[in-house]
């Protein structure tokens, strides 16, 4: 068709109002993207946390037991400290003119090991004590990672930003505890 000595050119708008409305629908949707992309990293910091939280739980217990069997090993060597010195009375009791140097020798070797031992028990309570401080703060970023990744879900499943907002916040409080129980 001309008009005043000019053809008439047809533009095809009927694909273009579809494509505006799938773009449209495409950016509107486009946070849920943005969604799948922070849970996924929610995740790898909730497993790098909770690999942290068992390591330093193990580790307060490993200590904890040496620090125990240290303690029986104290225990053990008062008991023959004690063994040695009713001993000495014993013999001295029966038999006063009895020498009794030898027995004061090993009560005196007793107590310096007493000491070297109860030494190294409260060593190891202090480190357990040590781990199972860094041990708490990772739980909880452990805790807050995985209440951030469910409520970033209820934000896809209710369509509403504000739940994968909070969910943010909330990996944001993880990665500070993360960050707590990670430095010494």
């Amino acid at each position: 068709m001309y008009l005043y000595g000019m053809e008439e050119i047809e533009v095809p708008t009927e694909h273009l109002h579809e494509e505006i409305k799938e773009k449209a629908e495409g950016q509107k949707d486009k946070w849920i993207l943005y969604v799948a992309l922070s849970t996924a990293f929610m995740a790898v910091l909730a497993a790098v946390a909770g690999l942290l939280a068992g390591h330093h739980a193990n580790e307060a217990l490993i200590q904890r037991v040496k620090a125990s069997d240290q303690w029986n090993y104290y225990q053990a060597k008062n008991l023959k400290a004690e063994l040695v010195a009713s001993t000495d009375r014993l013999l001295h009791t029966l038999s006063p003119n009895t020498p009794v140097e030898d027995h004061k020798l090993d009560q005196a070797r007793y107590e310096r090991e007493k000491e070297s031992i109860k030494k190294t028990a409260e060593d190891a309570e202090k480190l357990s004590e040590k781990h199972l401080e860094r041990h708490v703060p990772l739980a909880s970023a452990v805790t807050a990672f995985q209440i951030a990744i469910a409520i970033s879900a209820i934000s896809i499943l209710t369509r509403k930003k504000q739940f994968w907002y909070m969910g943010l916040l909330l990996m944001l409080a993880g990665i500070g505890f993360l960050i707590a129980g990670s430095l010494p």
